[in-house]
């Protein structure tokens, strides 16, 4: 998360000084057990420029990334195998494989980022789909305060952003410190009505196509406001005409503001032992 995440040449220059500086922490003789690098990002971010949320700064270099391959170049830098993976898609895998509470063997995940996005598990396996983008719930029509919107539209944090900037508030502390947002205030407590809102949604919606038995709620954002927008979420359900669905179970998720990065981490070690 970055209030400008957009840039391709920035995200590559990170990437590869932070890899750098990870090799040489190690001991010269551990380096060679270095398995590989996994990126996890948003797929197709060109897509999102018409997106409210989208600064007009931001919208100019969206279409930057149609035409990068960026898992090839940092690959080519560094001589490792790199792996990549939707951003949500990563955090899912991460509460599957290093979460710390019991999970059923079919569960919907989302995770809410500068944007939301989601993943699948069926019989105990991720399911990333055919292109990868499976679970793509940020995408998905929910109802909005002036008809069908995306996902995306009122559970984003940059949401929340763009009301605290309309309220002449510095919004920068939801990235540079996710584990304390500090006092917010109304502005928060209208956002975590409509993000709960569109997330039980969204859970009931993907529970009719697939017969899911726990909802996985995390993001970056502090534990307590997570612990808030769960207990939104499953009172907003109660709301809905729920004859013939069975409603899963929601929880908030176990990995928490880091899920997409380790889940990410993870890849050349699920791609050489799983």
């Amino acid at each position: 998360n970055s209030p400008n995440p957009f840039n391709p040449e920035t995200a590559i220059r990170f990437a590869l000084a932070a890899i750098e500086e990870a090799r040489a922490s190690l001991p010269e003789n551990q380096r060679h057990r270095v398995a590989g690098v996994g990126i996890a990002m948003p797929f197709r971010l060109w897509e999102w420029s018409d997106a409210p949320q989208v600064t007009a700064d931001a919208r100019a270099r969206l279409d930057e990334w149609r035409d990068r391959d960026i898992r090839a170049e940092i690959e080519d830098a560094v001589n490792l195998p790199t792996y990549m993976q939707n951003d949500a898609t990563a955090a899912c895998g991460a509460e599957l494989v290093f979460g710390d509470a019991p999970l059923t063997r079919d569960f919907v995940y989302l995770y809410i980022g500068t944007f939301p996005g989601g993943g699948v598990v069926i019989n105990g396996s991720l399911y990333p789909g055919p292109t990868g983008n499976a679970g793509a719930l940020g995408s998905m029509p929910v109802p909005g305060p002036n008809g069908t919107v995306q996902l995306i539209e009122v559970a984003a944090i940059a949401r929340l952003e763009q009301a605290l900037v309309a309220e002449g508030r510095d919004p920068s502390h939801l990235w540079t410190s996710p584990d304390d947002w500090g006092d917010i205030g109304p502005e928060l407590d209208a956002w975590i009505e409509s993000a709960a809102s569109g997330l039980a949604y969204a859970i009931v919606a993907a529970s009719a196509v697939i017969d899911f038995q726990l909802a996985i709620v995390d993001g970056w954002m502090p534990a307590d406001i997570r612990r808030r927008l769960v207990e939104a979420t499953a009172s907003a359900i109660t709301r809905f005409d729920l004859e013939g669905v069975t409603v899963p179970a929601i929880r908030a998720g176990t990995v928490g503001i880091h899920a997409r990065a380790l889940g990410a981490a993870s890849l050349p070690l699920a791609d050489r032992f799983l």
